[in-house]
């Protein structure tokens, strides 16, 4: 019997099987209508939605925290994610070109990877869309909220805030508040001061905790419970989810009106903003380092999100093959254009370390053009509209794909008989997105959002790495050059700028410590006095032998583990942030020795190589939560996916491979996440019992472990008994 994992879909049956999960559904519906979805989206329409889906949260709130880690050299990450991003929408466009269904990267997979990876992708694809979603929820319900306080219509702060900000801004800083009071401040005018005014008061007074503070000491109470939820959040994802349920054609109108609008703002803001740019600003150009600019690399390639979306809407445009893959392109340059222009005029406008705000467009302007800062804030709100209504389209497109292939059930692949979308899709999608924005916080929502998006954009560049042979060379968007030499020379460059750029980095602050007189070390005369003399700028760095000594001083270190002795943090705890590091630099030479033996194509090497090494800036936390949702979907592919594929014939059994990441998955789950924050809380508040001070972790790892075999078991024997049966 057939055990694969990775059982593959030509491009042919892709395209049989989305018509025949059309037809399926016709005589299904009221009327005996139903069928295919409606296809109007053109050219203009598709670009529109792209620069709509990417113009967001990452350029209207996150570019200020950006810049003022990075200064003025974050138009460099612009760049690069730019240049990452490029790299993948050729990709993504080569396969829209070849597969015009609706399933965007979980499409590209079944043909490239087979159907595990593409179940992988498909689930993953909830973080950038759903979730991704989320994100943009919380963010319009932020610069709503403020917009509203602004004409004097303040809505009251505990159904302004998710409750984990709001418990842990109090908890954290909620004495700092309390003592400001104490010297005569009222809540509403430390709600209504600036960034720098707080801090005139405490270094640790922020909006943010002002905010917290007063939606914690507001809120109503039921039981022991504070009633603290964003409400104006829930309100924007149920009319918009409305707007999509009831058609794509009234969808594409209302985008597109919003996005010309948005896109008039941003401008109007590069040029007035222009006339007032201080160059001076822009020195340093690098404050903080290439770190600094790295620091940032959540917030920026947050920016950049929304382009791939477009291929979700396949089914929906009158010419897939052609309209699509040029969409995606020109709404990627288009807002590179804008953001580079943009960071330039902001950082150019008010000095870096002042950016550090949640609307920092309409801060730059609030006391040179008081009026334009309104504008912004007005035109923030419409942008956070647009990518919502993008993204809200795209996940039900999703599953609906996923659905025709068995996956998920079929009524997920059901299409409305009155609008032509997928309605129950999209039903479920908004209450994914509506009841998760009521609590959840911005942070994590976004970090968990981009390692999401950029794992579909590594994967959907691998996929053209194994169908380039395939796809053959012509009527290509990916233009075959060879990375058989270039992929050598690459890395060796990279490890030479790696050592050269620490180098520098050392010297520049060797020189900082000593000209401030904060230098602890012991040094020699000669490196005093090399410091001293040293150019960051200067070509002659490249023949200086102490810069490279401190390279590898500074390469050497990066291995060397040393705890946080403050916080407690253990030696596994301090090497794990190492891990993605090492991982990335092991990968990269064995894509390298591959690009020499396969001969693969350079610009999906590329991008594949980007997007791995935007994830490993990401962090360890990151990863450790994106590994729990893909085990999470591993589950539930063991649990649905594998027996109800239509690649399956009846006769599959699922590999020891499958059923041992079942058993991972459902021990993770039991032993990270339900015991700690859910059975031994609610057994500790029912019985008065504590589940780890009376039994210990051993057992409950022992427990968790039993549990998860057994569960596999009864899954086996059930299939073995539905097998026999048949």
């Amino acid at each position: 019997m057939s055990t694969s994992l990775f059982r593959k879909k030509s491009i042919a049956q892709i395209q049989t099987d989305a018509a025949i999960g059309m037809t399926e559904h016709e005589q299904e519906e009221v009327g005996g209508e139903g069928g295919g979805l409606r296809r109007t989206l053109k050219f203009r329409d598709l670009t529109l939605m792209g620069i709509a889906a990417i113009i967001g949260a990452g350029i209207f709130a996150m570019i200020g925290g950006a810049s003022y880690r990075g200064g003025p050299g974050v138009i460099f990450l612009f760049a690069f994610s730019a240049i990452a991003c490029g790299f993948s929408a050729l990709c993504y466009a080569d396969f829209a070109s070849r597969i015009p269904i609706a399933g965007s990267a979980y499409t590209y997979s079944y043909a490239s990877f087979g159907e595990l990876f593409a179940w992988i992708i498909g689930w993953d694809l909830i973080v950038e869309y759903a979730i991704g979603n989320i994100a943009v929820a919380i963010s319009w319900s932020d610069y709503f909220t403020r917009l509203m306080s602004s004409y004097n219509l303040k809505i009251p702060a505990f159904l302004t805030m998710d409750y984990l900000s709001a418990s842990r801004g109090f908890a954290d800083n909620g004495e700092v508040v309390a003592t400001a009071l104490g010297q005569g401040y009222t809540i509403d005018g430390l709600s209504r001061m600036k960034g720098d005014d707080l801090l005139a008061i405490s270094d640790k007074l922020t909006t943010g905790t002002v905010e917290a503070y007063e939606a914690w000491t507001t809120a109503p109470m039921i039981a022991d419970w504070r009633v603290i939820a964003d409400v104006p959040a829930l309100v924007m994802t149920v009319l918009i989810t409305i707007l999509v349920y009831i058609g794509i054609r009234e969808s594409k109108i209302v985008g597109n009106t919003m996005t010309i609008l948005k896109i008039a703002i941003i401008l109007l803001v590069i040029v007035l903003g222009a006339f007032f740019v201080t160059p001076e600003n822009w020195t340093p150009f690098l404050p903080n380092g290439i770190s600094g600019v790295m620091a940032g690399v959540a917030a920026v390639f947050f920016a950049y999100i929304g382009f791939d979306a477009l291929s979700t809407t396949a089914e929906e445009c009158e010419n897939p093959r052609r309209d699509l893959p040029r969409a995606m392109i020109f709404s990627l340059a288009i807002c590179t254009v804008l953001y580079i222009a943009l960071a330039l005029v902001l950082t150019g406008m008010e000095p870096f370390g002042n950016l550090n705000v949640g609307d920092p467009l309409a801060f730059v302007f609030r006391d040179k053009l008081p009026w334009l800062a309104g504008v912004i804030a007005v035109s923030a709100v419409i942008a956070l509209a647009t990518v919502f209504l993008v993204f809200q389209i795209g996940q039900p497109r999703l599953w609906m794909a996923m659905s025709r292939d068995g996956l998920l059930p079929k009524i997920f692949s059901s299409i409305h008989p009155r609008f032509r979308t997928p309605w129950f899709s999209t039903i479920v999608t908004g209450i994914v997105v509506a009841i998760p924005a009521l609590f959840m916080n911005l942070t994590e929502v976004t970090d968990l959002g981009v390692i999401g998006t950029l794992f579909a954009f590594t994967l959907v560049c691998g996929g053209i790495l194994i169908k380039d042979k395939e796809f053959g060379r012509e009527n290509r968007y990916v233009p075959f050059i060879s990375a058989r030499f270039i992929a050598p020379v690459l890395l060796v460059v990279t490890v030479f700028l790696v050592i050269y750029g620490n180098g520098v980095a050392a010297f520049s602050d060797l020189n900082t410590k000593i000209s401030d007189g904060t230098l602890t070390e012991e040094i020699t005369d000669n490196q005093r006095q090399a410091a001293l003399n040293f150019d960051a700028y200067s070509l002659s760095n490249l023949g200086n032998s102490h810069v490279y000594a401190e390279g590898f001083n500074a390469v050497g270190n990066f291995f060397e583990v040393k705890p946080d002795v403050e916080t407690g943090e253990s030696w596994l705890g301090a090497f794990s942030h190492k891990i993605p590091y090492i991982v990335f630099f092991i990968f990269s030479v064995l894509m390298v020795i591959f690009a020499f033996i396969k001969r693969f194509s350079l610009i999906p090497f590329l991008g594949v190589m980007c997007c791995t090494y935007l994830m490993t800036e990401l962090g360890i936390i990151n990863w450790t939560r994106f590994g729990i949702w893909l085990l999470v979907g591993v589950r539930i592919y063991r649990a649905y996916g594998f027996r109800n594929s239509k690649l399956n014939t009846g006769n599959e059994t699922p590999s020891i491979l499958l059923r041992a990441g079942s058993i991972v998955a459902d021990f993770v789950l039991l032993f990270v996440l339900l015991i700690p924050f859910i059975i031994a809380p609610l057994i500790g508040y029912f019985f008065d019992f504590d589940m780890y001070e009376r039994l210990g972790q051993t057992p409950l790892f022992i427990i968790s472990l039993l549990i998860a075999v057994g569960l596999e078991g009864v899954s086996s024997a059930r299939e073995r008994i539905t097998t026999i049966s048949e």
